[in-house]
């Protein structure tokens, strides 16, 4: 099991949530499973819900400009099929409406199955506080 390739998927998750390209959305989601996300925002179940709810109406429509940073990356392989992924994050926004810097820090969890030869990411956990 190569815990360098968990954390290639991590990175890929933080640059589509600065990208909110669908394209890589649907790359890295597990579309085979019901994959859920769950934010301080509420809770997301679904890539469609994902994508559009959390984020184009929550996180493009608050940032004009989000930069997610995932600090301190730990993977543990449940099976050889399975992997959970620990870190800390922070982010590095620009608020829509006033053009204000804004950042939030936490804790994030996410969940990684084995989906043929890749690892898709059926579930994020965020918790946070605002800085």
């Amino acid at each position: 099991m190569n815990k360098e390739i968990i954390v290639s998927k991590v990175m890929d998750y933080c640059r589509s949530v600065h990208t909110q390209d669908l394209e890589e959305v649907r790359k890295l989601w597990n579309n085979s499973a019901k994959c859920s996300l769950i934010s301080p925002g509420g809770m997301y179940s679904g890539i469609e819900s994902i994508y559009q709810d959390f984020l184009i109406d929550g996180i493009r429509s608050a940032y004009s400009r989000i930069d997610l940073i995932a600090d301190d990356v730990n993977v543990r392989f449940v099976s050889d099929e399975c992997a959970i992924v620990i870190f800390a994050y922070h982010t590095d926004c620009d608020r829509r409406e006033t053009g204000e810097w804004f950042g939030i820090e936490g804790l994030e969890t996410q969940v990684y199955n084995k989906v043929g030869d890749d690892w898709k990411l059926t579930h994020v956990h965020y918790s946070g506080n605002k800085k």
